[in-house]
Order: structure tokens, then sequence, then C-alpha cells
């Protein structure tokens, strides 16, 4: 009995040829397609199949904030509480400065805070009145934060396989 989640040869190739992400083409699929000798409906459904089954959370762009003139980033952190932390998380990571918001674990005595938001901007007084304005909108809620400014830019990738 075959693993329903267990992914074969062609999406070992389609992960393979897509991991260091797609062709910057009007159509970077039919390129891939091309590339691997199949059809881009079968990349495209294979892909869409693989997401379905968890073996790929999302297809995205992942911009560099650095080379978009976005060299102020921060991370925020919030003591929040907890028995509200989703309703709040939600709001702020609605917001257009915020690229990402989580819950994660605070660690007393030395680490309060639970609630995280990245804040990216040109400047760090444009992070900072962005800051601002998650105090406000937090309120009363707020019981203390920080603001953790990145100092240099990490790699960022995604899912990679070995041959």
């Amino acid at each position: 009995m075959q693993d329903r989640d267990a992914i074969d040869e062609i999406d070992r190739q389609i992960i393979r040829a897509t991991q260091a992400g797609l062709p910057l083409t009007p159509r970077p699929y039919a390129a891939i397609a091309e590339q691997l000798g199949l059809s881009a409906d079968v990349v495209m459904a294979r892909l869409r199949a693989m997401q379905e089954r968890g073996v790929i959370r999302r297809i995205g762009a992942v911009p560099n904030h650095y080379k978009l003139g976005y060299r102020a980033n921060g991370m925020t952190v919030w003591d929040v509480p907890d028995e509200a932390i989703d309703a709040l998380g939600a709001r702020v990571g609605a917001l257009d400065a915020v690229s990402h918001c989580y819950h994660r674990p605070r660690h007393r005595p030395d680490w309060p805070y639970n609630l995280f938001a990245m804040v990216h901007g040109r400047t760090r007084e444009e992070v900072e009145r962005e800051t601002a304005r998650i105090a406000a909108l937090l309120g009363e809620a707020n019981r203390g934060h920080a603001v953790l400014y990145s100092t240099r830019i990490l790699k960022k990738t995604g899912l990679r396989i070995g041959d």
C-alpha cells in the first residue's frame, strides 16, 4: 500500500526544479514543464495536489526588503493577555506595515513577550511610527513591548530536497 502523502519521482523533479524559485518569465509553469518534458497543466495540477496534501504549504513571492528600500526592519514583540492574543494578532497582522505576525511562548522572567509582528520601514523612524500605531491599536492590552532591529540579512529558503 502506497502512502497517500508520498511523492513520486515526477513530484520530486518538480520540487527540485522550483525549490530555488519559479523562473522569472511570463509563463513560469510552462518553463518548468518544458525543462521536465511535461505539460504546464501537469506541472500546475501536481503542485496543486501537493498543496492539498500538505507537501507544499504555499506558493508565494518572497520579496527582498532591502532591495525594495526597506532597510529598517524591526521585529516588534508585545506582552498581551493570552486570552486575547488571537484577536489582537489578527488585527496587528492585518496592518500594511506588518509582513508577518505570530504567537510565541513567553520565557519569564526574562522574556514576557508573546506576540511578534515584523514591521518593515525605509527608516527606523518609519518603524517607530508603525510601532506606535500598533501600541495605539493594542491599547490597554499592551503590557510592554520592544523592537528588535535586523542587523544582517539571513538567507530565506523554502523546501529543499536532494537528488
